[in-house]
C-alpha cells in the first residue's frame, strides 16, 4: 500500500486535529468526510482536499483503507458496526461510548471469544476476519509516560493520585450525562487509562459526586467527583475531577513507590528519587502525531505499535463507568472484568 486512503466520520474539533496530522503524512490521503452537520463536513473536506459524503454508508463506498470515527460519546455504535461490516481498520476517538452496552457490543464484534469452560461453548463467528483497531488514548505515546513506566518497572507502587481539573467544553451535548457519560468518562478517562498503564488493573472503586452541576444551561452532570480506587496489586489510589473552572487547571497522575515520587501528564514528568530530583518537559503534540502515525503504519503493514486497541480501551471505559456509577449510587462498585468472555461470565453470575 503506497498511500493509505482514510475516511473521517465526524468534523468537530477532534476530527479536525486528526485531519491536520494526517494531511502532514506523505503516505496518507483523506478521501472523504461525513458529519451529521453537512456544512461542517463540507468545510473540513474542502480544507484537506477531500469529498463530502452525506452519510457513513456513502463514505464506505469510497475505496477506503481505514476509517476514523470522531463523534460524541452518545453517537458511537452504528458507525463502528458499519465499518466492521466493511472489514476496514478502525480508529475510534475516546471515550468509545457514553455507556457500557454500546462498547461491549462493539468489543464482542471485534473479538468473538468462547464462553468460560463451565458454560457451553458459543459457536465461533464464521467469516469474520480480525480487524485492526486503535483508540485515541494518545497519552500512551508521550515520551514522559514511557520514561515513567521505565522508572517504575522495578518498584512496588503504593499510592496513585489522579486529577482532571477543567472547564465545561463549549459543545451542547457535553454537560448532559446521557450524551457524554459525565466528566469522569469524557475527560478523566485519560487519567484513568494512565493509572492502569502504570499501576495495573483496578478491582473496586468508591466515589461521590457533589450533586451540583456546573453553571451551564441544561447541565445535569456532577460539577465535582472524588473517588478512591483499589488496585489488584494492593496499591490504592484517588481521582479528583471537576468541570467548574474557566480553564484547564491540571490533568495528570502522581505515583508514589518506596522512596520514589513522580508526577506525569501531558505537560511533563517530575521525579524525586531520594535526594535526586529532575524534570522532563512533555510534548503533547508529538504524542498526537505519534498515535496517528502508528495507526497508519499498522494499516500499511509497515509498523506494529498500536498501544491501545479497542479491547484495551474497553477496560479503561469499564473503569470510568464504575467510578461514575459509584458516584451516582453512593455504593462501592467492583470493576467488571475487561475481556468479553469475562464480562459475559460476570454478568451471568451477577457480579
Amino acid at each position: 500500500m503506497k498511500v493509505c486512503r482514510v475516511g473521517l466520520v465526524g468534523a468537530g474539533n477532534v476530527a479536525q486535529r486528526h485531519a491536520r496530522v494526517l494531511a502532514g503524512f506523505a503516505d496518507t490521503r483523506i478521501v472523504g468526510v461525513t458529519d451529521v452537520v453537512a456544512e461542517s463536513a463540507g468545510r473540513l473536506a474542502e480544507s484537506c482536499g477531500a469529498r463530502r459524503f452525506p452519510d457513513v454508508a456513502a463514505l464506505l463506498t469510497a475505496d477506503l483503507d481505514a476509517v476514523y470515527v470522531c463523534v460524541p460519546p452518545f453517537a458511537h455504535g452504528a458507525t463502528e458496526e458499519a465499518v466492521l461490516d466493511a472489514g476496514l481498520p478502525l480508529f475510534v476517538e475516546k471515550p468509545i461510548a457514553a455507556d457500557r452496552e454500546t462498547a461491549l457490543r462493539i468489543a464482542r464484534r471485534l473479538a468473538p471469544t468462547p464462553e468460560p469452560e463451565a458454560e457451553p461453548r458459543a459457536e465461533p463467528a464464521i467469516g469474520r476476519p480480525r480487524v485492526l483497531t486503535a483508540v485515541g488514548h494518545h497519552w500512551r505515546y508521550l515520551a514522559v509516560v514511557e520514561e515513567a513506566r521505565r522508572i517504575l518497572a522495578d518498584r512496588a507502587i503504593r499510592l496513585v493520585s489522579g486529577a482532571w481539573l477543567d472547564k465545561v467544553p463549549p459543545v451542547g451535548w457535553w454537560p448532559r450525562r446521557e450524551s457524554s457519560g459525565g466528566p469522569v468518562v469524557e475527560q478523566a478517562s485519560h487519567v484513568l487509562d494512565l493509572a492502569r498503564h502504570l499501576a495495573g488493573e483496578v478491582d473496586e472503586v468508591w466515589a461521590v459526586g457533589n450533586g451540583s452541576p456546573p453553571p451551564v444551561d441544561g447541565a445535569d452532570v456532577d460539577g465535582a467527583t472524588a473517588a478512591t480506587l483499589r488496585f489488584a496489586s494492593g496499591a490504592v489510589g484517588t481521582l479528583s475531577a471537576t468541570c467548574t473552572l474557566g480553564w484547564k487547571h491540571r490533568a495528570g497522575l502522581e505515583v508514589y513507590a518506596d522512596g520514589l515520587a513522580l508526577a506525569v501528564g501531558e505537560t511533563g514528568l517530575l521525579v524525586r528519587d531520594g535526594e535526586n530530583e529532575w524534570q522532563i518537559p512533555g510534548d503533547p503534540e508529538a504524542a498526537r502525531v505519534a498515535v496517528d502515525r502508528a495507526f497508519v503504519d499498522a494499516v500499511r503493514g509497515v509498523g506494529d505499535d498500536i498501544r491501545v486497541p479497542y479491547a484495551e480501551a474497553y477496560r479503561t471505559h469499564l473503569l470510568a463507568l464504575a467510578v461514575a456509577e459509584s458516584a451516582a449510587t453512593g455504593q462501592g462498585v467492583r470493576v467488571p472484568a475487561g475481556t468479553v468472555a469475562e464480562a459475559a461470565w460476570t454478568e451471568r453470575a451477577g457480579v
